[in-house]
């Protein structure tokens, strides 16, 4: 009778090791209202499960001399959109990281870049079947090389204000980037060093 009671205490042990090593693995987000108040955290998988917890993303536009516009492809492997063309860097903010520590990151994780200044646009809530997202949106006012990372993005290369435009193009690009194109972009001036609000550029 004893021998039984030992496995199973032994089992229970083990499976809540293994839930703790899950939990220490992984990727938790700040739960956010809407004016960006961190109000709690929850794990990713549950941000995108249908929870509709708003949880806060970057987005960083990069301009070519000429005003075009710098554009990932989303790899065929992603669950959401693949294959189709979106902003220059974007991810998700840590728990416990701030809106130009997770700038940084992504900026680096996608595009190699290791000395970046860039001016915040503005925000805004996106939201999809999937999740609900608070956008911080920045423009690129300098920076170095670029060197995209492979096992991030499956292409990129800079667009034309006309190709974007193109209405026969539209399909090309996620709902999200058309609207942040519409909303940030499309008369943004082609001078990058002048923003669009009066707030000191970030260096990151």
């Amino acid at each position: 009778m004893l021998f039984p009671l030992i496995l199973c205490a032994l089992l229970a042990v083990a499976c809540l090791v293994l839930l703790l090593a899950r939990r220490r693995r992984e990727e938790w987000l700040p739960v956010v209202d809407e004016r960006g108040r961190t109000v709690g955290k929850a794990a990713r998988r549950r941000c995108h499960g249908r929870s509709r917890l708003l949880h806060p993303v970057v987005h960083l536009h990069i301009l070519g001399p000429r005003g075009e516009v710098y554009l990932q492809k989303r790899g065929k492997q992603k669950r959401l959109l693949p294959g189709k063309w979106d902003t220059a860097v974007g991810g998700h903010v840590s728990a416990g990281e701030s809106i130009e520590e997770a700038l940084k990151r992504e900026s680096l994780e996608e595009l190699g870049l290791t000395r970046l200044t860039a001016r915040f646009l503005g925000s805004y809530l996106w939201e999809n079947p999937r999740e609900r997202e608070l956008v911080y949106t920045f423009l690129c006012t300098s920076r170095d090389n670029i060197r995209v990372n492979p096992a991030e993005i499956e292409e990129a290369r800079f667009w034309s204000r006309a190709e974007i435009e193109t209405p026969a193009n539209a399909t090309h690009f996620t709902p999200n980037f058309l609207h942040e194109y519409a909303l940030f972009l499309k008369r943004a001036p082609r001078d990058t060093k002048r923003g669009t609000d009066n707030r000191s550029p970030i260096q990151v």
